[in-house]
């Protein structure tokens, strides 16, 4: 199914490869870059149209690009996909791309389309792409089908050299495809004005949260649910009598909760209707382990501490990995046992996150969007 789709992609891109170039795309799965989108739709030169295909769990962003004026359009990948969007995105001189997307490994590559990958992080902790441990076990065709849409990258935008190194692991690319542009997104965790409005957000829905230290655990993605949360993590969350916790885990995962629910705590705190990007904004001390949320925090000036709390560490360094060299720039250790978690709660070790924010975040100093902006509007008027 997977070979027909994409030879269905291919053959509808030969047909429409002509196609007036007046679109620039962004395919949107995460919601978290709507200001840059916004910010380049209101900069485009006026012969070019700007378009977001957006994936339907990015709904509530959709609405609000919108109501911006911005055209958008729910896709699956299917024969649907194939009959109404494969013309639009062959008359797009610019695509950008927030993720791996499968349809363009049969896309046809046009000389006069530059593609471009934001990734959804500035970081990495956890492995993908060739670096994934499960990759070997793939079958040929899927490996070289990966590798397809790897290639139609041509350039991969990126905060660090370190992303940028990640990116050449784990797509097999070569370095003079990484612009040190820094990551968009990282713009507001910079901004005074947005760390005053994401704070007065939380507090005008939270306002029990003004005035404590406050915890955040909020873990990584997992893709197979079939994990748990370990025994008496709540209590060891919530060790701090001064503290209040704040749980925020992926939605699709929210009934792992359940047994911190239980406990009736009313120290612990459960805001599904929060932004976790807001949240950093009040958060003293941020509970993760391999999500880039750690990148994000680091950036604030009310980050105190992190503590890297990887309980499944040895499961999750064999599916889907864990870069090699973690260790060597984690802020902090990583602990692995709820009594160890307790006492790191108990006893909360300042964090400097100097050289840590020299490695990944190099080139997110808060003006990231405008050098983006202006590197692919210089392409757009190129010609």
């Amino acid at each position: 199914m997977k070979v027909l789709y994409l030879w269905l992609i291919k053959l509808f891109s030969i047909f429409n490869v002509w196609r007036p170039k007046h679109k620039v795309i962004y395919v949107m799965s995460f919601d978290d870059n709507v200001h840059f989108i916004k910010q380049l739709a209101q900069q485009l030169p006026h012969r070019y149209q700007l378009a977001v295909l957006y994936r339907p769990n990015t709904e509530a962003a959709a609405t609000d690009l919108a109501a911006f004026g911005i055209t958008v359009r729910p896709f699956h990948d299917g024969l649907k996909f194939v009959f109404d969007n494969v013309s639009l995105l062959m008359s797009a001189k610019l695509i950008i791309c927030d993720n791996y997307y499968a349809f363009l490994g049969g896309l046809v590559q046009s000389k006069r389309t530059k593609i471009v990958q934001i990734w959804h992080a500035d970081g990495a902790i956890k492995k993908f792409g060739w670096e994934d441990p499960t990759t070997e076990s793939r079958s040929r065709s899927d490996k070289r089908r990966f590798q397809q849409v790897y290639d139609h990258f041509e350039e991969y935008i990126v905060g660090s050299k370190a992303m940028g190194n990640v990116f050449v692991n784990s797509y097999h690319e070569n370095f003079d495809r990484i612009k040190l542009l820094g990551y968009p997104r990282s713009d507001q965790y910079l901004s005074a004005e947005w760390q005053t409005n994401a704070r007065e957000r939380i507090f005008r829905a939270a306002p029990e949260l003004k005035g404590h230290r406050v915890i955040l655990y909020a873990p990584t993605y997992r893709e197979h649910q079939d994990f748990k949360l370990p025994k008496g993590l709540g209590n060891a969350l919530a060790a701090d009598p001064n503290a209040l916790v704040v749980v925020k885990l992926h939605p699709v995962l929210r009934d792992k909760e359940v047994p911190m629910r239980k406990i009736g705590n009313p120290k612990i705190k459960f805001y599904h209707e929060l932004e976790t990007s807001d949240l950093l904004a009040v958060a003293d001390t941020l509970v993760t382990d391999y999500s880039s949320v750690a990148f994000d925090f680091s950036l604030l000036p009310n980050a105190r501490s992190i503590i890297f709390f990887m309980f499944d560490l040895d499961h999750y360094q064999k599916d889907p990995g864990i870069q090699d060299d973690f260790l060597d720039w984690l802020p902090s250790k990583p602990v692995t046992k709820v009594d160890q978690l307790k006492q790191e709660i108990v006893n909360p070790v300042p964090i400097d996150f100097t050289k840590f924010n020299e490695h990944w975040n190099t080139y997110n100093d808060g003006k990231a969007t405008g050098r983006v902006i202006n590197r692919y509007l210089k392409f757009l008027e190129s010609n």
